[in-house]
């Protein structure tokens, strides 16, 4: 039975915090995406607007060879020529063949095709049907998705009467050698997009022939196969690639094409639905079906045809294709899972068996190298030879390892990512040993374990419909653009419910205060991942989601761990209770501060109140630049924050008030708790110059500042049971000193709770205090009130001015 996918380790680079709060204000966008949009690299606001707005657009004559292609072509359509459009059987290679037929049948051309057979032909340009063109008259040969690295047969092309034109995306070979012909390739002269697909470049190609003909032009209305193939072609879905999926996605939801209505209706896709991933899953697979299994043929047909029953009835034959590849895959995926579990530690895997299918394994490959993280290589064994098919991780260069092996094998070929290879059966243990031997030199430890890139921490109340709309703003998504990776700490899951027939599960996320619904897909037995209620670190998927007729956000699970925080740096505090309780003693009651000291410019000040406190600390931390949360009671956060948060300096705010350096060197300076007093506001600032104030605060935060305001400085209740524990001993000192000082019926008191109480006791002369015994002793007991003591009228003025301030409505979140 397949293996279950490794947890992956995950990502979260710095990012210039400053550089997303200027996106925020010049872009008008969250500060989720502006987080997103500086971890991609288009920090820069013009950058930015470019990337968002997706409408690069190149001039085609930009394209290495164009004109000389154009020229050629041209004199072949006026001559009447006969000329061959030679494509491939995979997606790209079909759409780009469509694409030059439909704009050389325009232009009135004498144009037909030919797709290669995988497994009679092979891929690419073949000596054989070099052969079989000269016979059959062409003049003019034209090939797209292929022979880049067909030097020999563009050659015997050449010698044959024909004239070529190569248009192609993929890399040349490695000793550099190129066809001698017209080569049209956004890889090899400076065009702005060198990452085009081959139906990409088939449409700039029809684009300039069109513009030099002096014909209206017409191959805006290919965006369809453009988009189709770019996406199924797995090709950076950056700069020109963006605008043409983007309109293509369009033009394939509106399409005249009877073949593409039709493969959407076997689909059962609604057309107003597509988008790249319903294209990469539901479409793309269809039209592939055909070629991996037999001949590439009805694949074409169906994206040419203008016959709508014809259509239908490719399509329905494309369907069925599909329904036997996915049987064909489960079988050989299951037997490959066996060979991968006889030795799982290995750094590389070549799988191979006998009469696996050629046109399958590919797939196949793709699906080990996914879940087990490593570099894979299946290899379909028929006879004496075997042809085989490899899919990469990102760490290892899948051609650069097959070339390493090169003296095993007939013939190899591709790049990066994927590749494909020939081999004698007599070589496979060779190839077998080499190609291992050379993942495990080329990769570490830590290259085996998959990683998931972050793009942005957030905080629970955020993840609305609104922020889901939004990110559609990045789409299309694929690769060097993926779904968009939403990270929130400290988290926690409840209400598990299976679904599906034990395959996922629904649940509700609680974070920041806010209840989400979530929905995890492909879990073993429709379990969560972690425990229930537990804190976890939990990557999500946003999107908006259409059910029963009402669109809502919805949360997709990508990975979830225990949160497992950085420890927390507590500054301020007093190094023991007996010293923080002489701190207080000797504290300054009047005047009362009423400015908070600065240094330099003032921090930048940012209000996310209300929006959760673990979501703001957790992106402050992450941004890279040291961190000071600022709370109201040191030992009561610690409590809820260890375990969950961590990274970065906590102290009080008392602390900040008594020492305002505590703030020096630190990038963010984060309120979790409100002020108690409309002073301390500015002590945000202090220590700076320069950096970020956050006002991070809620409800629940307001309230506890509130009761911490009462507990420590509403003394009336805690003067006589502070009195009666001592009377009761007739004075305490040292350690049971202390025991009676911290106990309460509610909660153990605060040293400096402590040490007001002492201050208004001494002062009424109803204790005497020794300092450096740490004891203190009752004196002449006597009823007397408690605002004699200037301690206490300060106390109170601090307590009822405290309260007047978090009542107001500007505490509040807004």
């Amino acid at each position: 039975m397949p293996a279950e996918r490794k947890t992956p380790r995950l990502d979260l680079a710095p990012y210039r915090f400053r550089d997303a709060l200027a996106l925020e204000r010049e872009l008008g966008v969250s500060h989720t995406l502006a987080q997103v949009l500086v971890r991609r690299g288009v920090g820069a606001p013009a950058d930015a607007r470019a990337f968002l707005a997706a409408d690069a657009r190149h001039d085609p004559l930009l394209c290495r060879g164009m004109e000389d292609a154009v020229a050629t072509i041209l004199r072949h359509v006026r001559a009447g020529s006969r000329i061959t459009v030679q494509g491939d059987y995979d997606v790209d290679g079909i759409c780009s063949t469509a694409i030059l037929v439909r704009c050389l049948r325009r232009l009135g051309g004498v144009v037909d095709w030919f797709l290669p057979s995988r497994l009679d032909d092979g891929y690419g340009l073949s000596s054989a049907t070099v052969e079989a063109l000269a016979r059959r008259g062409t003049r003019l040969l034209v090939t797209v998705d292929c022979a880049i690295t067909a030097v020999d047969q563009v050659a015997a092309a050449v010698a044959a009467g024909m004239e070529v034109v190569v248009t192609d995306h993929h890399q040349p070979s490695a000793d550099g050698r190129l066809p001698a012909a017209v080569i049209v390739h956004p890889g090899l002269g400076g065009y702005p997009c060198p990452q085009l697909c081959a139906a990409g470049v088939a449409a700039k190609l029809a684009e300039a022939l069109e513009l030099a003909a002096g014909e209206p032009a017409a191959a805006e209305e290919d965006l369809d196969l453009v988009a189709l193939a770019t996406v199924a072609d797995c090709v950076p879905l950056v700069g020109e690639n963006r605008r043409l999926v983007r309109q293509g996605l369009r033009a394939l939801a509106g399409t005249a094409k009877p073949g593409l209505r039709a493969l959407m209706g076997v689909a059962q896709l609604d057309p107003a639905a597509v988008d790249a991933h319903t294209v990469a899953f539901r479409l793309a697979p269809r039209i592939n079906a055909a070629g991996r299994l037999h001949r590439a043929d009805a694949g074409l047909e169906l994206v040419l045809t203008e016959d709508e029953e014809r259509a239908k009835q490719v399509a329905a034959e494309l369907d069925e294709a599909n329904a036997r590849r996915r049987d064909v895959e489960t079988r050989i995926l299951f037997a490959a899972e066996a060979q991968v579990a006889e030795r799982p530690d290995r750094a590389a895997y070549v799988l191979a068996g006998e009469n696996w299918h050629p046109g399958v394994i590919g797939i196949v490959a793709s699906r080990i190298a996914e879940r087990h993280h490593r570099p894979t290589v299946l290899v379909a064994l028929e006879g004496e030879t075997g042809t085989g098919s490899g899919r990469s991780i990102p760490a290892f260069d899948l051609l650069g390892g097959l070339t390493a092996c090169r003296r095993h094998l007939a013939r190899h070929g591709g790049h990066r990512a994927a590749a494909g290879l020939e081999l004698e059966r007599s070589q496979l243990p060779g190839f077998t040993a080499a190609f291992e031997a050379h993942a495990a030199a080329a990769l570490a430890q830590e290259d085996l374990v998959p990683v998931e890139n972050v793009d942005a921490v957030v905080c629970g109340d955020g993840l609305d419909l609104a922020l889901a709309e939004e990110l559609q703003r990045l789409a299309p998504f694929g690769v060097a653009n993926p779904e968009v990776s939403l990270l929130l700490p400290a988290a926690a899951f409840s209400a598990p419910v299976s679904m599906g027939d034990g395959k996922h599960v629904r649940f509700a996320v609680h974070g920041g205060g806010a209840h989400c619904r979530a929905v995890a897909f492909g879990v073993p037995g429709g379990r969560l991942p972690t425990p229930v209620d537990q804190p976890v670190d939990a990557t999500f998927r946003l999107e908006p989601h259409a059910w029963n007729g009402a669109v809502e956000p919805r949360l997709v699970l990508r990975s979830a761990r225990a949160s497992r925080p950085a420890p927390i740096n507590v500054l301020g505090e007093p190094a023991g209770y007996w010293p923080g309780v002489v701190q207080e003693l000797d504290a300054e009651l009047e005047p009362w501060p009423r400015a908070a000291p600065q240094a330099g410019a003032p921090r930048v000040e940012i209000d996310r109140r209300g929006r959760g406190i673990a979501g703001t600390v957790a992106d402050a931390v992450t941004s890279g630049e040291a961190v000071l949360v600022v709370c109201a009671h040191v030992p009561s956060r610690l409590r809820g924050l260890r375990g969950r948060l961590g990274g970065f300096a906590l102290c009080s705010w008392d602390a900040l008030e008594r020492d305002p350096g505590l703030g020096a060197g630190f990038g963010h300076v984060i309120a979790l708790d409100p002020p108690a007093h409309e002073h301390r506001a500015g002590l945000l600032h202090a220590g700076g110059p320069g950096g970020f104030a956050h006002m991070a605060w809620g409800e629940p935060e307001l309230r506890f500042a509130r009761q911490i305001n009462e507990q420590e400085y509403g003394l009336r209740a805690p003067l006589a049971a502070l009195y009666r524990a001592l009377r009761d001993r007739d004075g305490a000192a040292g350690e049971e000193l202390e025991t009676v000082l911290r106990a309460d019926a509610d909660r153990p008191r605060s040293p400096a709770l402590a040490g007001r109480l002492l201050r208004v006791l001494a002062e009424l002369r109803l204790v005497s205090l020794d300092r450096d015994r740490a004891a203190v002793s009752l004196t002449a007991a006597g009823r007397t009130a408690l605002e004699r003591s200037p301690a206490f009228r300060a106390y109170e003025h601090r307590r009822e001015d405290g309260e007047r301030y978090l009542s107001r409505p500007t505490a509040r979140a807004a």
